[in-house]
Parts: structure tokens; sequence; C-alpha cells
């Protein structure tokens, strides 16, 4: 055995990465990795030719290296030389050796280098593994009889949760105070804090439904919308730039972002909702000549849910390939909870899905007509759907239409310069693979039917589980995006089944659910810690008490402008971007701007390549990947924030100003923390704002110096950043 072959062994066992080891995700490898190296790498690094000593047609190949050494050190990118390779760093060599690979390609290489160098083991060559027909997902929805016990009130939803509480011998939390829950209700419905005169009202309301009014009134604000449809964004991964080298403007995309706030305001069914993103053009076409304009206009907009996908490369129609997959990797994990792009490049590894029902969908959007943003290759806008008749308004929408109908062939390691067998569009196997009619063009509202089929078990059983995340914090199954073999498990699986015959029991109301789950005592509990619970159940996974949050990055923006008076509650529109007409963005020069207003925060413009600063310090979705949880981190640059950023100083001074013409500093104090905390100020709390406002008055700081440094105390606090 050669000396690289032993010490490449060697690296890989002292680092524990095994290629049998799951250091990683495989989307990451599958989407990012696998491709490139299939189409731009293996014809000099694999089979007869070997340039340089080198494959990279395994982990282990690249761990060995050639004749430079080790090409690959797991979790170290700047050691290694692949990395150094693909950046065309020194002498070389370089890969490829004439033109480097666009900034995106070489930055997930290094992810995947710096995350462990994860290398899927050999994909079966059939998508019938053992367990996976047996698969609690893949399962119809069962009809659930919630258990029944002395002492309990009747709620279904509670004796679900109560039955394995009482089994695990936990003690649950009783109820959470009526100031902690308004204001916990009124961020968890609309994402701002409850106004001091809300308040009041709740706790002067004895009356026992109380807290019904609230939720009623809380789910028929407009606010409702921009805080849920929020959620939905994050999963489709909206943006209002095309993602490409130079991440060109989409003038038109915030019709959309308009469209999925105003459809959770109005309760839009689910169902319905899914059939118009997917296939909205189509219904419009099939309108009555008498249907209202607005009716047409607002089906065409809802398929930016397709249009939206990202553009990839210094030439997106060259490299349309791509966002296809992208549309088809969205889809599966916002409606299906299913990972298909892992089936691109060949069979699923873990999930019943194989290549060719991925090349089955794939034909279907390939079959559909995108609008070009334009890119750096081509800058003129084209393929843009108009909202009008001809000669009345130039409105058009960011939005797809019916192409040629046509079947594609497979794409060989995911390559579609290496077409395999010919594919008839469908749609999965695992559901029964319906063909898509010779009438039906594309296939889209065939697959959106599909989709929306109440017999399908997945549709129903992922938006339940969104919703219950959005308002527990943590899904019933924890892994949204993944219902699939690899992810976690129901923690509650008769409850979610439950919900999901619920769901579509109301008429896919998703208000209805709302409801449902805020009106339990799960939902109202304290989140008082308690040490023989916690014991026994650390994580809270069965809820014996409600756990704590922070604000997303969305609510500590709106809440520092609600606070402080700023706040403008009017609907956004579009976005100021410079005119088409003066474009020139490049992959060196790309777009970049941030547009900032006084609007909630799901109107800032949000772009691909570069998020906005406040929304990427405080753990904002990615705008480039379906977001199906969102992490909250805390790190020292969110402290610096609220000490400098002049947003914060500006809140801060806007409220002392808003408190000036109060009597007294006790009386502004309480104003404010009402306004902050939905609280009076305490004494301890009197007593410290007294002692820094003389402090600061001592060295000469204005009356409103002095308050507006005392209020960015308050507003960078715990309690003001936390719901209970």
């Amino acid at each position: 055995m050669s000396f690289r072959r032993t010490t490449g062994i060697a690296l890989l066992f002292a680092l524990g990465l095994t290629s049998s080891a799951r250091a990683g995700d495989d989307s990451l490898f599958e989407t990012k990795i696998r491709p490139v190296l299939a189409k731009t790498c293996i014809r000099c690094h694999g089979g007869k030719k070997t340039s340089g000593g080198l494959r990279v047609d395994s982990r282990l190949a690249l761990l060995e290296g050639g004749d430079s050494g080790p090409a690959l050190i797991a979790g170290q990118p700047e050691r290694s030389l692949l990395i150094q390779a693909l950046r065309h760093e020194g002498e070389g060599p370089h890969m490829p050796p004439k033109e480097k690979l666009p900034p995106q390609v070489v930055a997930d290489f290094t992810s995947w280098v710096r995350a462990g160098a994860h290398w899927p083991t050999e994909t079966p060559s059939t998508p019938s593994k053992e367990g996976t027909s047996t698969h609690w997902a893949f399962q119809p929805v069962r009809e659930i009889k919630p258990p029944t016990f002395e002492g309990h009130d009747g709620n279904p939803i509670d004796a679900l949760l109560r039955e394995k509480q009482r089994r695990k011998g936990l003690r649950p939390t009783g109820p959470a105070d009526r100031r902690t829950l308004l204001r916990r209700i009124t961020y968890d419905l609309t994402g701002l804090p409850p106004t001091p005169a809300e308040i009041d009202a709740f706790l002067a309301d004895t009356s026992p439904n109380a807290f019904d009014r609230v939720v009623d009134r809380l789910l028929a604000s407009p606010h409702y919308g921009e805080r849920w449809g929020r959620h939905w964004l994050d999963v489709v991964r909206y943006a209002d730039t095309a993602g490409e080298t130079a991440d060109y403007p989409v003038p038109d995309a915030w019709r959309y972002r308009n469209y999925v706030l105003d459809a959770f305001n109005a309760d839009k069914p689910y169902d319905e909702f899914l059939r118009e993103q997917i296939a909205g053009d189509i219904l419009a076409s099939q309108l009555p000549a008498a249907a209202p304009p607005q009716r047409r206009a607002e089906l065409i907009v809802a398929t930016g849910y397709i249009s939206i996908a990202r553009r990839f490369g210094f030439d997106p129609l060259k490299d349309h390939n791509l966002t296809i997959d992208d549309t088809l990797d969205t889809l599966g994990k916002s409606v299906l909870g299913l990972a298909l792009g892992c089936a691109r490049c060949h069979d699923h590894k873990y999930d019943p899905i194989p290549a060719r029902d991925y090349y089955a969908l794939y034909g279907i959007f390939d079959s559909t007509r995108y609008p070009f943003p334009g890119s750096e290759k081509d800058k003129r806008p084209h393929e843009m759907v108009p909202l009008r008749p001809s000669g009345k308004s130039p409105e058009q929408a960011y939005a797809v239409a019916e192409g040629k109908p046509h079947n594609v062939r497979i794409h060989k390691r995911g390559d579609p310069d290496s077409p395999g067998a010919e594919v008839p569009r469908h749609f999965l196997q695992l559901f029964g693979g319906q063909a898509v009619s010779p009438s039906a063009g594309s296939g889209r509202l065939q697959l959106a039917d599909w989709l929306t089929d109440p017999r399908n078990p997945l549709t129903a059983r992922v938006m339940v589980n969104r919703i219950w995340q959005g308002h527990f914090g943590v899904g019933l199954v924890k892994t949204a995006n993944d219902f699939g073999t690899r992810g976690e498990p129901p923690t509650h699986p008769e409850l979610l089944d439950y919900l999901a015959a619920r769901f579509i029991e109301s008429g896919w109301s998703i208000k209805a659910m709302h409801r449902s789950i805020v009106l339990t005592e799960a939902y109202r509990r304290s989140s008082t810690l308690d040490e023989h619970n916690a014991a026994l159940d650390h994580d809270n996974a069965l809820l014996w008490r409600f756990s704590r949050r922070r604000l997303s990055a969305e609510e500590i923006r709106d809440a520092m402008l609600a606070v402080s008076g700023d706040l403008d509650p009017s609907p956004g529109g579009p976005h100021p971007f410079p005119h088409s007409n003066t474009w020139g963005f490049t992959q060196h020069t790309p777009f970049l701007a941030v547009y900032d207003h006084n609007r909630r925060s799901v109107y800032l413009m949000a772009q691909r390549i570069k998020r906005h600063p406040f929304l990427a310090l405080f753990d904002g979705a990615d705008t480039s990947s379906s977001t199906g949880a969102r992490n909250a981190t805390t790190v020292p640059t969110q402290a610096l924030f609220f000490l400098n950023d002049p947003f914060v100083h500006a809140r801060a001074a806007h409220l002392a100003q808003r408190s000036s013409k109060l009597p007294d500093d006790a009386t502004r104090l309480d104003r404010a923390a009402r306004l902050m905390y939905g609280r009076p100020a305490t004494a301890r709390q009197g007593e410290a704002a007294a002692r820094f406002l003389k402090a600061r008055r001592a060295e000469k700081a204005s009356d409103a110096d002095a308050w507006a440094a005392w209020l960015r105390v308050m507003l960078c606090s715990n309690e003001f950043l936390y719901v209970d």
C-alpha cells in the first residue's frame, strides 16, 4: 500500500468521518457538488483519465489525492488543495484550468468541505428500500379518536397531549397570567406587541370567552397576513432579485409577496392556495369572459411561486435546468416535506423516489415558460405576463405561462448533456404515479390536483405541522421540510393525524386551525420551569410548559418601530429599483442596494446574493433555499447593533420625544414599560432608571439624550426581545 493511500485512510479515521458517516446534509452534495464533479471534473479526473494522478469520483480518492498530495482535508477548506485549485490561487494546479467556476459554485464547495465533505454511499438501483413502504408519512391519514379521562375538559388536542404526559409522569404547568398570554398571542398572530389600550381592555374583560374574542380580533387584523404570510415566504425562498451571478432585480416580484399576504388575510383555503400558485395561469384561462379582471390578475400573479425560482450562472437561459431543479426542490420541501432534489442524479438514497419520478416532474416544468429578469449575458427582461388587456395599463406580472408540452430524458448524473431514457410526465409512483393527460398541456394543473387530493397523505400533514411550529416554536415533526425516512419522526403521530384530518374537514382553513391550537390549555400554559418535569423531558418535547422564544428578526424591527410610534402600517408595494435602462450589473459588480423604510419588515427588499444586513444578523430566512425553520443564534454583533446602530438610536430618540410631555420621570418610565413589556414599571426598575438618569444629567447630557440612552437599555433587554 502506497504512503499516499495509507495517509488518506489514516486521515479518514483521525477525523472520524468515514464514507458511511453522515457529516452534513445529503442535499448539499447531491444538488451542489456531485453535478459539478460529474459535468466539469470527471472527464479529466475519473474513468481512464486521471490528470495529475487525481481522481474525483469518490471521497477516498480526494483524500488520497494525486501527484501534489491530498486534495481534500475535511473540515479545513483553506488547507485543501481542491479549494485552492477551484479558487485559482497561486501558480496552480487550477480547476478547471482555463476558466474559473462561478463564485457561488466555489462557495458551495467551500461550505461542503468545511462541513466535513460528506459523500453519500453508493445509491441502490431501485427505490424499493426496506422499510420505506411502511414509513409513517407515506401511510394514509388516520381518523383518530382522542382519549377521555377524568379531570379533563374534553379538548381533543389537550387530551392527545395529556395522554403522553401522563404516561411519562409529567405534571403540566398552570396557565400563564393574562398579560403574558395577551403578549404571546398578539406577537404570535400579528408579529407586533399589544398596545397598552388592548392590554387594559383584555384585563377588564372578565367574561369566559374574552380570550376567544382576542383571537378573532387578531385573526381579522391585516397584520395577521403580514405575520403568517412571512412564514410561507420563508418556505418558498422569496426574494426580489434573481440570484444569478449579477443578481438582477425582479421589480414585479412584490406582487407575488402581496398575493401571499392577502391570501392569508382572506383565509384562502390551503388547497386553493396551492392550486393557484402552481397553475394559476391555467385557471385564469378557464375563467368566463365576464369574470372580474382583478381575479384573472390574481391567478396569474399567484404563479410567482414558480417564477421566483433562482436563476443561475452568467447565462441563466443556458443554465435553465438549474432553475427547474430549484423549483422541484422547493416544491418537494414546501408542499410534500420531501427532498426531491436528491433524485436528480440517481434514485433517492433513502426515500422511494426514483430518478424517473424526478424527471417526470421535471418535464412538467420544462413545458412551462418562465419569465426572464435579465442577466449579465442578456440584459433585456422578457417573457413577462401582462395583467391587463392590451392598450390599457402596462402592468405586468413576474409569472409563468404554458409552453410546448413535452417529456424529457433523464439527465445522467444530473447532467443535461448526458441524456438517458425519455420519461413520460407523471406524479410520484409512491402515490399512484398518475400520468399527465395528452390534453393537459404542461400538466401543472393535474399536478396541483394530485398535490391537493385529500388522499395524499403528506400535503395536509406538512401544513398543519408548519402551523403548529409557528405557535410552539417546534413542529410535531421537528424537520418541517423533511417527512422522509431521514427526517425526525413525529413526537405525537396521533395528534398530527388528528389535526391533518380536521384541516381537510374544515375546508383547508388555516384560520380554523389557528383557533383550534391557540384555544388549548397547552398553548395557554405558563413557561415556568419545573425541575421534576425537566428531569423527565428536558427539551419539553411533550409540551408540559410553553417554551419561551426570542422574537424573529422582523418582530424585533417591527416592535421597535411600533413602540416608538414610527411604524407605517400601510402595505408595501414595488421597490425603488434603478431604471432598467441603466442596468449593467455583472458578476464583478452585482446589484447591491438596501432600501429601508418604516413599514413592516416583510416589505423590505430581499436580495439573494447579499441579504439585508439586519435580517441576516438576527437569523432571517435564507433567500436562496427553502427555510423550514429558523435558527435563533446569540452573537456579540447583535448586542453591538443595539448599542450603535442608527436605527436603534432613532427609535429611542423618537420614543423619548413621544413621552416628553408626561409630567415626571416615573410616569415616563411607566409608559415606556407598558409599551415595551406590556406591564407597569417595577420599583426596582424605577430606582435603576433614576440612578442612570441622574448620572447622565450630571454629565451635562440633555434630558432628551439621557432618556434616549435609558430607552436603548430597555430596547435591548431580554424582556423586550423574548416572549414567554
